[in-house]
């Protein structure tokens, strides 16, 4: 496997450092690229991390356990959604609109905190069981219409087990201030 070189002299370089990679990578081993900068360095294995998923779509979401949820939509219409544990509420909705288009909810600015258009209604129970609102949701939600006090943004739910049975309404209405009735496409 890949190895690297660590070093704690004080007289190492970042310069240095990029000439031993560079040798390491052109096939030298770790030790005959450490000889030619003067000294043996010790080595350690690479380690990688796993590469950031935007969406929904997590390779481990089939393994993780259900998370029954009910989505209430803007007609009073109940569904039964058996979500993930780890799924963004506001990209679950995404994928299920598809399927059923009257489960709608909005995120025109794709979860970055710049709107109010996931804005939901949760109920009382699971709603003190989530993690409390930062300060940019507690913004985005002031401009929200027909707030309530157990109002939250969709984008910023991550369903665990724990919330299993939430029932979430979704408002009469949403208002996109930068283009109203536009509906972003996941990707």
């Amino acid at each position: 496997g890949a190895r690297a070189l660590a070093s704690s002299h004080e007289h190492d370089t970042p310069m240095a450092a990029m000439a031993l990679l560079c040798r390491l990578s052109a096939g030298a081993s770790a030790p005959t690229a450490g000889r030619r900068l003067g000294r043996e360095l010790p080595q350690r294995a690479f380690r990688a991390t796993t590469v950031p998923q935007h969406g929904p779509r997590r390779p481990d979401r089939d393994l993780a356990a259900d998370v029954p949820i009910t989505i209430v939509d803007r007609n009073g219409d109940r569904h039964e959604i058996v979500a993930k544990d780890g799924d963004n509420l506001m990209y679950l909705a995404h994928d299920l609109q598809h399927d059923n288009p009257t489960i709608v909810i909005e995120g025109a600015c794709e979860a970055s905190l710049a709107c109010s258009t996931c804005h939901v209604i949760l109920s009382d129970e699971h709603f003190d069981k989530l993690p409390a609102a930062s300060e940019d949701e507690e913004d985005m939600l002031d401009q929200a219409p027909l707030l309530s006090a157990t109002s939250r943004l969709g984008c910023q739910i991550i369903l665990r087990p724990e919330l299993a049975g939430m029932e979430v309404k979704l408002p009469k209405f949403t208002r996109n201030f930068y283009v109203d009735g536009h509906v972003p496409e996941p990707h």
